[in-house]
């Protein structure tokens, strides 16, 4: 296949694995609020429905995980260079992953805390491998919805302040994602209270806020922080806003992350998680929607010539 042709077949299966990231989250948000709910429709009761139900339980969530992971980087591919883009994967989820391992192991930076089965196989027995990835592409998401409401210059300073608000963003999608997963059968993960060290402060690791402790979000916002300036140096600020803000489909990943969560915690009423975190996620969601792109449209050209390592050189219109 010719590199003319391949570039927007990249492009194309990109949206076909984010349609596919969409359904199977309104799809989990559909059978967490019945069937998980212990509230099944007269209409999937029948022979299959428990099959229906082991099965979509054990192979969904891991799916809708994967289907954002390539969806997104798929899109950055053509924009990128296909170095930098799995450059960029490999080190913003290994970064995640070594945070994560940190907290199910030292309890830093997020607190003590556990993984259930409900993900599978875990790297070194204890972080299934759909975390560290969902990382990086809701911090993708993030970093675009920055690039529309953020202005872009490729300095130190800005690449902090971008890295600053991604990692916020990327917190607000925590205020609803934890208590769903944690205070509602069947868990995800769960909290070590008993493991924090003596040293650290009561309100840090006290449960206030569904289960959850303070020392959570310290590190969500810390982790995104470092994550999202990690991810600038693959792709800088005009870069984004150039190549990959133009695009929708990076914010629709950021927002279709939340749906799930949302319905989550709307269908067992906890609703200081829906209220703060719908309008946290979505205000912003919305102004970079109706912003637009800063610079151009959202085609991207075939590549005009191909580097010396492989890289593909691209243009935008």
């Amino acid at each position: 296949m010719s590199t003319e042709a391949r570039m927007p077949a990249l492009e194309r299966i990109a949206w076909g694995a984010f349609w596919g990231y969409a359904g199977l989250s309104i799809f989990g948000a559909v059978a967490y609020a019945t069937v998980l709910s212990g509230d099944t429709p007269q209409l999937l009761v029948g022979p299959y429905t428990a099959k229906v139900y082991e099965i979509s339980l054990a192979y969904a969530p891991l799916t809708t995980v994967y289907l954002g992971a390539i969806a997104a980087l798929l899109h950055t591919l053509p924009r990128l260079g296909w170095a930098k883009a799995l450059m960029m994967f490999v080190a913003a989820s290994g970064l995640a992953l070594a945070s994560e391992l940190g907290g199910t192991n030292i309890g830093l930076p997020f607190g003590p805390y556990h993984y259930t089965d409900m993900l599978g196989w875990k790297i070194l027995g204890d972080v299934p491998p759909p975390i560290p990835v969902s990382w990086f592409y809701m911090l993708y998401g993030c970093l675009a919805i920055c690039a529309r409401l953020m202005s872009a210059d490729d300095s130190n300073a800005t690449r902090w302040k971008w890295a600053v608000a991604a990692g916020f963003l990327l917190t607000f999608w925590d205020i609803p994602q934890d208590p769903a997963m944690t205070a509602v059968q069947p868990h995800h993960w769960g909290w070590d209270f008993d493991k924090f060290p003596a040293w650290v402060p009561g309100f840090i690791k006290t449960p206030f806020f569904y289960g959850m402790p303070l020392s959570n979000w310290i590190g969500w916002v810390v982790t995104g922080i470092l994550v999202a300036r990690l991810m600038l140096l693959f792709m800088p600020p005009v870069l984004v806003r150039d190549r990959v803000a133009p695009s929708r489909l990076p914010i629709l990943v950021y927002a279709v992350g939340g749906v799930m969560p949302l319905a989550i915690c709307i269908k067992h009423g906890m609703w200081w998680a829906v209220v703060p975190g719908a309008l946290l996620m979505y205000v912003p969601t919305l102004m970079a929607w109706r912003a637009g792109a800063s610079s151009a449209p959202e085609t991207v050209t075939p590549p005009e010539r191909e580097g010396p390592s492989g890289d593909l050189v691209l243009s935008v219109k």
